[in-house]
């Protein structure tokens, strides 16, 4: 997945004050767009590995447990950055019992069901699905909380969905594989549902412990139920692969995984949610021009309509309206 935990859901939505340009003034401005920019395509580029990864016949679980072992010391240092900077209040074990099990539905989960779809359907118009997931936090919102659906909303779902089933439409016409494009895209879909429900259920966690805490914590979660996973099921000799993928999952941890978490929330802290959402909306298109220099996917007008239409939707409930200051 693209780990972006509470990038724009926490902000605007939840009361605390975006950052305008404005205030903050315009070098720190500018600077803040070129963090979520840079973070946005770091992301983008996490489909795009992926499938090159998958060309040197390295399978699922070896491949996301190379990513969480290399990843983990640096969210280890991440939690130790965190405690420095004053800690926030002390955890309770309803804390520790919140992050044990978001960070495996949110992150071990979602992100085994990512890495699998990704055996089936392109890159993408897998991240084009994965972006879905504003919209599935209104659905579950709805069904749950009763939360009122409005007619923005409606506008948001037609827009969004209709946008995946033009996509979905282009591919089968070009001679996909139906059964392989249904599952691989039911399997991302059911990743992009598994990290909606831990923005949902993580939101008073994540306001209690602060963004950086949380975040570091519920993955070096996700790690060790990674490591786990595939120790039991391989053994420590199926971490013997191809050099390339060595180099592949180092590049996906560190400039797709760790950085842009980083440069993300930096870039929030300096622009605001609305500003986040905006600039954030470049990632689905990064991923389709990543994907056609790298792996020589085809970029077809009809996909980037498609794109065009699920970015729309999504902006639609993304970007929250902004109080005026007297």
């Amino acid at each position: 997945m693209s780990w972006v935990p509470f990038s724009v859901a926490d902000d605007g939505a939840d009361g605390c004050a975006a950052v305008n340009f404005s205030t903050t003034g315009a070098r720190s401005a500018y600077l803040g767009v070129l963090c979520v920019l840079l973070g946005a395509i770091g992301f983008s580029g996490k489909a795009v590995i992926v499938k090159l990864a998958y060309q040197y016949s390295v399978d699922v679980m070896t491949l996301l447990a190379l990513r969480m072992i290399i990843s983990l010391p640096f969210f280890a240092a991440m939690a130790l950055w965190s405690r420095m900077g004053g800690g926030g209040p002390r955890m309770t074990r309803a804390d520790w019992l919140a992050i044990i099990g978001l960070g495996f539905i949110g992150y071990y989960i979602g992100s085994y069901l990512d890495f699998a779809g990704l055996q089936y359907v392109s890159a993408g118009l897998g991240r084009l699905i994965l972006y879905l997931h504003p919209t599935l936090v209104l659905i579950l919102s709805a069904l749950f909380f009763r939360q009122a659906i409005r007619s923005k909303h409606l506008l948001s779902l037609a827009l969004s969905y209709g946008g995946i089933v033009l996509v979905f439409y282009e591919q089968l016409s070009v001679g996909h594989d139906r059964g392989a494009l249904l599952l691989g895209g039911g399997l991302v879909f059911a990743s992009a549902v598994t990290y909606a429900i831990y923005l949902i259920a993580g939101s008073r966690v994540v306001l209690r412990l602060g963004s950086m805490r949380f975040t570091a914590y519920a993955s070096i979660t996700a790690c060790a139920f990674v490591i786990v996973h595939f120790m039991i099921t391989h053994g420590p000799a199926a971490l013997s692969v191809a050099p390339q993928v060595y180099w592949l999952t180092l590049v996906m941890a560190v400039f797709s995984t760790v950085l842009p978490l980083w440069l993300v929330a930096e870039g929030l802290r300096r622009i605001g949610a609305n500003q986040t959402a905006l600039v954030g909306c470049i990632g689905p298109l990064s991923t389709i021009v990543l994907a056609n220099l790298f792996l020589s996917e085809p970029i077809s007008a009809i996909q980037l309509a498609g794109a065009m239409l699920v970015l729309a939707g999504v902006m639609i409930i993304s970007v929250k309206p902004q109080a005026t200051k007297s």
